[in-house]
């Protein structure tokens, strides 16, 4: 099988790995391919090309069927604007909501491709690029096309669960970017790891309201592309969205260029009428308008509640 990945940051080089790996014909396409001239990525630097993974510049090199695009949520508008696919099908890799339009990644893409779908859940892309054992939600609208795609996708290595669920599945993964960055905080002020689950299950209740409001389905939002990616960013210093946290908490600096699709995601849930604390207060902590300590004090000052 042939299979396009458009982007060539690190989850897009780690899939391109995975997938030339388990055999299939993989080209890798990057805007700007001269940091994968010398057999690897400086986005995920230690993991060699396998011989058969062809690098591209050129859109046109491109002919699959399907294409996984792995370009950051941000710029998915201006690429599907511009931009002629060959695929057929078009797989969404994005967590986030477009700050201009309020949509999530597949919307964005409805005009990109024939089929449009999500690959979602609990992944870095540097377990992926090694052949670690990671589980996936492909979330695909028609259930044919989302089952094709879930054969097709899985490997050994890369065990796939499919949903018609794309609004769930989106969602999810958006989400948990807001929790991962309040983790962080949680984690670089210090506050212990009883604070930490106690922000983990809030912010899950936050985003099953949210997503479900919205009209996901619950069951959704507890499975791969939910709780157990808000599991692995809201645990690991892997997780950019966590590292950017802890930085805010700690007064640190991340490298520049670094993708947070959560601070996006955090500011449209907090303009949105939805009941979003955690979100609220992660956007005001990252826009200025409070610091930890205020932050934490207005938290921990909410009325009193059932759970």
């Amino acid at each position: 099988m042939k299979l396009d990945v458009i982007g060539a940051g690190a989850f897009g080089t780690g899939l391109a790995i995975a997938y030339a790996k388990a055999g299939l014909e993989v080209t890798l396409w990057a805007r700007d391919a001269s940091h994968l001239r010398k057999g690897e990525s400086t986005r995920l630097p230690g993991h060699a090309f396998p011989p058969t993974l062809r690098v591209t510049d050129q859109l046109d090199d491109c002919d699959a069927e399907v294409a996984l695009i792995a370009i950051p949520t941000q710029s998915i508008g201006s690429f599907a604007a511009s931009a002629k696919l060959n695929a057929r099908v078009a797989v969404s890799c994005a967590k986030g909501i477009d700050r201009t339009s309020g949509q999530g990644p597949t919307a964005l893409l409805s005009n990109a491709a024939p089929v449009v779908a999500q690959l979602t859940g609990p992944s870095f892309a540097a377990d992926i690029a090694r052949g670690l054992p990671t589980a996936l939600t492909i979330a695909c609208a028609d259930a044919a096309e989302g089952e094709r795609l879930q054969a097709d996708l899985s490997t050994p290595a890369l065990r796939l669960y499919r949903t018609e669920d794309v609004i769930g599945a989106e969602l999810g993964g958006a989400l948990k970017n807001v929790i991962a960055i309040a983790a962080g905080a949680v984690i670089g002020k210090d506050l212990g790891e009883s604070a930490r689950a106690a922000l983990i299950a809030r912010g899950f209740a936050e985003m099953t309201r949210y997503a479900t409001a919205k009209g996901a389905l619950p069951e959704t939002l507890t499975g791969l592309s939910g709780l157990g990616d808000l599991v692995l960013t809201c645990g690991s210093t892997q997780s950019r969205n966590f590292r950017f946290g802890h930085a805010l908490a700690t007064g640190e600096s991340l490298p520049e260029g670094t993708t947070v699709e959560g601070l996006h995601t955090a500011r449209q849930l907090a303009a949105s009428p939805e009941d979003t604390p955690i979100a609220d207060t992660v956007a005001a902590l990252a826009d200025g308008t409070l610091d930890i300590d205020g932050a934490l004090d207005h938290l921990l000052s909410r009325p009193l509640k059932p759970e």
